[in-house]
């Protein structure tokens, strides 16, 4: 157990994590030279094509050190701000973590926040400068501001490229000599933490995790503690770039499990695995419980593929614990689902990957999220209110209270007007402004969540010219003015597409709803109103003309009394026909909506 070494990597979004373990992998002959490819531990397609990360992935490599042979478990994990719960996970299961930083960026909002996170479960931090061969590197400047957030010496913090595979062989040494070997009893009861899983069609549920006491045989049996419910380990091994079986795994290592279980809901993230026969009696208490920050319905296009759906999403869980959802039903789209996510990349991704795994195509309602309704009624009880229609009405409303987040950005000091007012656009309150460097700065603002969710990250980017870097973490609910904005179309109201918004932006949003609407819904054969109203009161109305046949083609000269005649029967046509018209709502029109400023 003493050769055994645990570690995450760390970074904020495209500081070189995932290339600079495909080094680590080559350097330790963990892949042939066969099988090398860039961000090798990226097996979604959508994490390659888009140069993300989105999962956290384990692999083991063996390093010899000093004539010694060392196991170490690696665990790549995202840097974007909407997938900062696989990082909590990720760092559970540690006992070090390798903390990089673009030697060209320097230090952004979501490296410090990973690192207050690693430094709370006591991990061991050694930190990396990435990218030391870019012309734009700046490592003297860049190791000032490491050691500063760190307080570690100047000779602690080691040089690397990713690209070119530069120093990798000292992190390796690094990880040797300073993080320290899984502490724990191999003569007690098992004890494993699961940290991840992932489903296969073919043999069911795959459990990855990190044995904390004890040891895992093949063919023991063995209980999860959550469930209670008590299986048979068919297989364990460790994970290499594919699975290794093994006959057992033993105290401080990770390793994967497969018994069998078929159903999504009894295996959870944060569990502990225990022995059926001598269970262990103390759980391992893991990480947070995730807190959605946007809430959006899924629904199917077919009404009928909502089973599909539901099996779609409780195996997707299963690979992302991050994803939160529950049945609803609304009156234009029928039977879906309600669900939380941790931001838009994240709600973004999810649909994309229903649409790719499991071949569902999905309407997406408008994101919003969760707000507090107090009624006059005593004594005074608050509503949760997920979904704009769960408001009560205004009569009986005493006041609502929205969630609010610290939101920390470090910028550029020539961006920090363009910040500035975006974040006052955006309702925001600037409570501190400090100076890291004469260079950069950092702005803290207290600011509704629900400003942020829609365009704000990629409006940030815009303003600051890519170089704004952007955290947040919420801190409680405040009072606000918020009204119902309700779009009716054909003088029927469309549900998924109401919004609760703060009452001096309702009447801008409104009329835009209506304007970006008429361009996406097709004419039909008779006038369509589109209209935005806050309770009774109509505050913007666009029409969509009818498409009509020439009726009067047929009326060469003679008196205009005949073309009126033809003209006045087409319009009691029309009237009659918009009285029991439906209009039809492309998917287009649902996410259009999010994006009013384009």
């Amino acid at each position: 157990m003493k050769n055994i070494r645990n570690f995450c990597i760390i970074a904020h979004i495209d500081h070189g994590k995932s290339t600079l373990a495909d080094r680590l992998l080559s350097a330790t002959q963990t892949v042939s030279a066969r099988e090398e490819k860039a961000q090798l531990l990226d097996n979604m397609d959508l994490e390659r094509e888009r140069g993300i990360t989105i999962k956290s992935h384990a692999i083991q490599m063996n390093y010899r050190h000093n004539g010694e042979d060392y196991i170490l478990n690696l665990i790549d994990t995202p840097g974007h701000v909407d997938f900062s719960y696989e990082v909590s996970r990720s760092i559970a299961a540690c006992e070090g973590a390798l903390l990089i930083v673009d030697a060209a960026q320097s230090i952004q909002a979501q490296t410090i926040s990973n690192l207050y996170l690693a430094l709370e479960n006591d991990l061991e931090i050694i930190p990396v400068l990435n990218k030391v061969d870019l012309p734009s590197a700046n490592p003297e400047e860049v190791s000032d501001d490491i050691i500063d957030l760190l307080g570690c010496k100047l000779e602690d913090i080691i040089h690397a490229s990713g690209k070119t595979g530069f120093g990798v062989d000292k992190i390796l040494e690094a990880i040797v000599e300073k993080v320290p070997a899984p502490k724990g009893n191999v003569d007690e009861s098992l004890q494993a933490l699961i940290f991840d899983s992932h489903y296969n069609p073919f043999r069911g549920i795959e459990v990855i995790f990190r044995v904390v006491n004890g040891e895992i045989k093949k063919g023991q049996k063995i209980k999860f503690m959550a469930t209670g419910k008590e299986y048979f380990a068919d297989e364990v091994g460790t994970l290499k770039l594919n699975q290794v079986p093994k006959d057992k795994i033993s105290t401080g290592d990770v390793g994967y499990l497969i018994s069998g279980i078929k159903e999504a809901k009894e295996v959870k993230v944060g569990d502990t695995i225990t022995d059926a026969k001598e269970p262990t009696t103390n759980m391992i208490t893991g990480f947070e419980n995730v807190k959605p920050m946007v809430f959006a319905g899924i629904y199917p296009v077919d009404t009928e593929d909502f089973e599909d759906l539901r099996a779609s999403m409780e195996k997707l869980q299963l690979n992302d614990a991050s994803l939160v959802f529950a049945a609803e039903s609304s009156a234009a789209l029928g039977f879906g689902f309600r669900c939380g996510f941790l931001g838009m990349l994240h709600l973004e991704i999810i649909q994309e990957r229903l649409e790719r795994e499991f071949d569902m195509t999905v309407i997406t309602t408008v994101p919003n999220v969760s707000y507090l309704a107090y009624t006059k009624k005593e004594p005074e009880t608050a509503i949760i209110v997920n979904n704009p229609s769960d408001l009560p009405e205004p009569s009986k409303l005493d006041r609502v209270e929205e969630p609010y987040i610290k939101a920390t950005i470090i910028t550029k000091s020539d961006f920090v007007g363009n910040v500035m007012s975006l974040c006052i656009e955006k309702r925001g309150i600037i409570t501190n402004q400090t100076y890291l460097t004469t260079e950069r700065v950092e702005l803290n603002f207290d600011m509704p969540l629900a400003e942020i969710v829609f365009d704000f990250y990629d409006r940030l980017k815009t303003v600051s010219k890519g170089y704004a870097s952007f955290d947040y973490h919420p801190i409680g609910m405040r009072t606000s003015k918020l009204v119902k904005l309700d779009v009716l179309l054909n003088a029927q109201s469309v549900d998924a597409l109401s919004a609760l918004i703060h009452e001096d932006n309702a009447y801008n949003i409104g009329k835009k709803m209506c304007e970006k609407l008429r361009e996406l819904i097709p004419r039909q054969q008779f006038d369509i109103p589109i209209q935005a109203a806050i309770g009774a009161k109509i505050i913007a109305r666009e029409t969509i003309k009818a498409l009509r046949k020439d009726v009067t083609a047929k009326c060469y000269g003679g008196d205009i009394s005949r073309k009126r005649k033809l003209l006045e029967k087409q319009k009691k046509g029309k009237k009659r026909m918009r009285q029991v018209g439906n209009v039809e709502i492309p998917q287009e029109a649902f996410m259009a909506v999010l994006k009013l400023n384009d």
